[in-house]
């Protein structure tokens, strides 16, 4: 198993933003030097607590800064941009980051950011589609560009310049596009399917009870059968909130005492996606009665905390429980204590994989045995 690093920072909302910004950054370059393999961040616009408004930008940010592991976007919401705007962009991080970028696609998930793009009321699942449909397009079609769609149309026809570069969309260093990945929230999501059959890979999000991230696998493996590709699971990432630290009270209480950061997150959470007729991702049953998900239920089940030790041994029952993935993607929170924000990464990635990875190695020679 690797170690990939995945934030929608859900900031409190007195915090200064430069700050935040600065954590987020050092957060990055951090998980970078202890090895992980990949870094993801999402974003919103209308949101003073998830307070990264573009991940590109923030990404950029990073180039020349991050040395050796990937960066994506986790994820670009495609309804609230023109795709001739994304495919650009998306090309020109690929060259700052020599490569090294992965493209995160979503509809996108906050009520607000809808709203506030004029897409509320729209299918914005139709969006999604026809906008990355075009993004790929523009990257391996040639100019000048005639692309018409319900929402949006892209040409150059009239202005095309061939000789001195104009009306000519940018190509990214990755042929024909960098990786794509996609964020999986429903339970039995049928997005991961169609992903899955398109070449593209899944994110399960830290937010699921694991009941459904495991519904996510045979969706993935359906899409991949009718692509005629192998289902490896290495190419499931799934994410998950994870506090370690040495001392087990102070673990316990930063994880979920009355001013846990991981309390915090979720309580905004789970506020929002109730309010969005979205609180069946917190119940392990559909049919528990929504008073029976109150924020303890669900800080107890989806925020994995302890010290090395028990990390390790609750990781590794997560595992047996959703089964087999290549990527654990550390969900970043505020750092309300910098050096606890810090050191629960290091001992993640020093202490806890070398403990997961063995006794995953033990169990697969048992099993060859």
């Amino acid at each position: 198993m690797q170690l990939g690093f995945f934030t929608m920072p859900i900031h409190p909302l007195g915090k200064d933003w430069r700050q935040s910004l600065r954590e987020d950054q050092e957060a990055f370059l951090l998980a970078d030097e202890l090895g992980f393999v990949e870094g993801l961040c999402g974003e919103h616009v209308t949101d003073l607590a998830e307070n990264i408004t573009s991940c590109m930008m923030f990404l950029a940010t990073l180039a020349g800064r991050v040395k050796r592991m990937k960066l994506g976007t986790g994820t670009v919401n495609i309804p609230n941009s023109h795709p001739a705007a994304v495919a650009a962009q998306a090309a020109m991080l690929d060259h700052l980051l020599d490569g090294r970028f992965l493209l995160g696609i979503s509809p996108g998930g906050l009520l607000s950011d809808a709203e506030a793009f004029g897409n509320l009321d729209a299918d914005r699942n139709a969006m999604f589609v026809e906008g990355i449909n075009m993004i790929l397009d523009l990257w391996t079609r040639d100019p000048p560009y005639a692309l018409k769609g319900k929402y949006w149309g892209v040409t150059t026809e009239r202005t095309f310049l061939p000789e001195i570069g104009q009306g000519i969309i940018p190509r990214p260093l990755q042929r024909p596009h960098p990786p794509i990945v996609v964020t999986a929230v429903a339970p039995f999501s049928k997005g991961v399917t169609e992903a899955a059959a398109r070449g593209w890979d899944p994110i399960s999000a830290n937010f699921l009870m694991p009941v459904w991230v495991k519904s996510h696998w045979p969706r993935y493996v359906e899409g991949c059968e009718r692509a005629g590709r192998p289902a490896d699971p290495a190419n499931w990432r799934v994410a998950k909130s994870v506090f370690v630290c040495e001392d087990l009270a102070t673990a316990r209480e930063y994880a979920l005492g009355p001013q846990s950061p991981y309390r915090h997150y979720y309580r905004s959470l789970l506020t929002k996606l109730v309010r969005n007729g979205r609180g069946e991702l917190f119940k392990e049953r559909r049919d528990m009665p929504d008073e029976a998900v109150t924020l303890d239920y669900v800080l107890d089940r989806l925020v994995i905390w302890g010290t090395p030790d028990m990390v390790a041994e609750k990781l590794l029952a997560f595992r047996e429980q959703v089964g087999e993935f290549g990527t654990l993607l550390y969900a970043g929170k505020d750092w309300a204590d910098r050096e606890l924000g810090r050191r629960s990464m290091i001992l993640l990635a020093e202490k806890v994989l070398p403990k997961v990875n063995a006794a995953i190695g033990a169990g697969a020679r048992a099993a060859a045995e």
